[in-house]
């Protein structure tokens, strides 16, 4: 898990901000102590140069200490409020279809947000974070408005916004 921090504010509803919260809550407690309780177990097997269940507990507990850290930090420049209602420019909880260097038969819609940030799981709608190179060219924009991005290989990408409208999960 890549610890992402910035000084970039996250737009968060207020359900997601309470879950992210909840969360920290539980890994600050009572994660800390389960962790540290089966560190504490492992060490007294004994040899720790050859206890895999130790070396297990230490690089669980480092995760943990990094996820707390990266929850700090969210929660820290979040934002709480819902979703625009009513706009037709791109913004963070939009769901938005664009077209490929303007050909609506080749279109893509997704979700400008955070799949974590919203409690999206894998299998549901496709999400570009407004900090990837295509969600910071299109943020603000409208429909009918074209824009070009540097993909990944470095080549530019031309995007026309077809529609946006508010995420409904």
């Amino acid at each position: 898990m890549s610890e992402n921090t910035s000084t970039e504010t996250i737009w968060l509803t207020q359900d997601a901000y309470n879950k992210l919260a909840a969360e920290l809550d539980h890994l600050s407690n009572a994660g800390r102590a389960e962790v540290a309780a089966k560190i504490a177990a492992a060490r007294e097997e004994g040899d720790l140069r050859e206890n895999g269940g130790y070396h297990a507990a230490r690089e669980e507990q480092g995760q943990q200490e990094a996820r707390i850290r990266q929850l700090n930090d969210m929660l820290r420049r979040a934002k709480v409020g819902e979703a625009p209602k009513d706009s037709d420019e791109v913004a963070p909880g939009m769901q938005v279809t664009i077209a490929f260097f303007g050909d609506e038969s080749d279109t893509e819609t997704f979700l400008l947000g955070s799949r974590e940030v919203l409690g999206l799981d894998d299998s549901q709608d496709a999400v570009y974070s407004p900090q990837s190179p295509l969600g910071s060219a299109i943020l603000g924009k409208r429909p009918g408005d074209e824009v070009t991005y540097e993909a990944p290989n470095g080549k530019p990408i031309s995007v026309t916004i077809i529609k946006v409208e508010p995420y409904t999960s």
